[in-house]
Formats: structure tokens, sequence, C-alpha cells
């Protein structure tokens, strides 16, 4: 993927709210999931980059590309209100200027026959950009309880 960083003073840029934090990755993501938790599509959206080639795919969903088809799409979802989201657990790969994390996300959804919960897979990838550290990608698949049993780097895996 080839992400291009707008300048962010561009005329053509609307300003956006500062996140949380802009020191490291795990600042950004802890804002981001904040941000879920409260319903808060500012707060939410100031985690997000600028960049028009970013991405989103939540759990059977279709590709979103670009802030807008972003905003969308989690203003739908908190039109139904906030969303009760917690990670998990967390993998980390980073380098220089980007941070990969795998996340197991778990969800409670309020129901008319009371609370659900659900798990979700979530891979979350920041950049270091001018701003600080900002979400470029989030993709996230169905998961299920027995991932939080990870196959490990001793597990015997044939694909």
């Amino acid at each position: 993927m080839r992400l291009v960083l707008t300048d962010p003073m561009s005329p053509m840029r609307k300003p956006k709210a500062l996140p949380a934090s802009n020191g490291n990755a795990d600042e950004t993501e802890a804002a981001f999931y904040d941000a879920l938790q409260q319903g808060d599509i500012e707060k939410l959206m100031a985690c997000w980059g600028d960049e028009d080639e970013m991405v989103c795919v939540h759990p059977g969903g279709s590709r979103l590309v670009g802030p807008a088809a972003i905003r969308g799409a989690f203003d739908a979802l908190f039109a139904n209100g906030s969303l009760r989201v917690q990670p998990l657990k967390v993998r980390r790969v980073q380098s220089l200027g980007c941070s990969v994390h795998s996340v197991l996300e778990h969800i409670e959804v309020l129901t008319d026959e009371g609370p659900r919960h659900a798990y979700v897979l979530a891979t979350n990838v920041y950049l270091l950009t001018a701003q600080g550290w900002r979400l470029v990608a989030h993709h996230a698949s169905p998961g299920s309880l027995s991932e939080l049993q990870e196959a490990s780097e001793s597990s015997v895996l044939f694909h």
C-alpha cells in the first residue's frame, strides 16, 4: 500500500482536533478505543491520518477508502450509541515510522434480549506523521473466544 502524506496546512484540509497524545502509536490506539467507547466521532477521526488512501474494513463489511467514507461508517455506527469495545490482547511490530498492531477485541452489544458478547480480530496500522502517530488502516474480522488461546512460535502450523 502506498500512502502519500498530504500537507496538513493545505487550504483543502479542514483543521482536525488533536488526539489525546502524539507520543507513540500505543497512545493513539488508546485514544482510538476511548473514542469508540465514548461514541465521539471528532476524537475518533483525530486518531486517523489525512491520507486519501487510508482504509477501514469492519467485520463483514466492504473496504472503505478515504476519510469521508471512514467517517460516514463510524457516524452510522455511533447513531446507535457508543461501542463497548475493549482491546484484550495486542501484538505489535514496529519500525521507524510504522507500527502494526494485531488486536483481539471484546465487544458487548446491547440487544432486546440483553447484552451479547462478541470477539473481533483487528489489525491497526499507524504511521508517524508530522502530527504524530496516526491510524491509516483498520481491518476487523469476526473472532471467537478460542482466539484467546493463540498459536505461538512453538505451535506446528500447516498451510
